[in-house]
């Protein structure tokens, strides 16, 4: 269980990512800038929804142990080359099924 709360620091959000719900669970605090959201996701995007789909992404590659305990979005990039182009077809994915779902909930 991936849980994501953000609040906005003037050009960049502020994120608590907690993994699990257990006494192990790891916590995170992750910064993601205007920029990078614009960069990574869809309009209309939640910034929760991406800081989501990045952990989610990361913990495909590594346990929840080896990821950093404070970091910027943007440095996962650095050690996963593909996580750009990767999360931005993820989020397109899952945008456009939320808006079929809501047009065939409206006919």
């Amino acid at each position: 269980m991936i849980t994501v709360s953000c609040e906005s620091d003037r050009d960049r959000w502020r994120c608590e990512v907690r993994i699990g719900d257990d006494p192990d669970a790891t916590r995170h605090q992750v910064a993601v800038s205007d920029e990078d959201l614009v960069k990574l996701a869809p309009a209309g995007t939640s910034v929760e929804r991406v800081v989501e789909a990045s952990f989610v992404f990361l913990l495909e590659r590594e346990p929840p142990g080896s990821i950093l305990p404070q970091f910027d979005l943007a440095v996962i990039a650095r050690y996963f080359p593909e996580y750009e182009r990767e999360i931005r077809r993820r989020l397109r994915v899952a945008s456009r099924d939320s808006a079929e779902r809501y047009e065939q909930g409206s006919s």
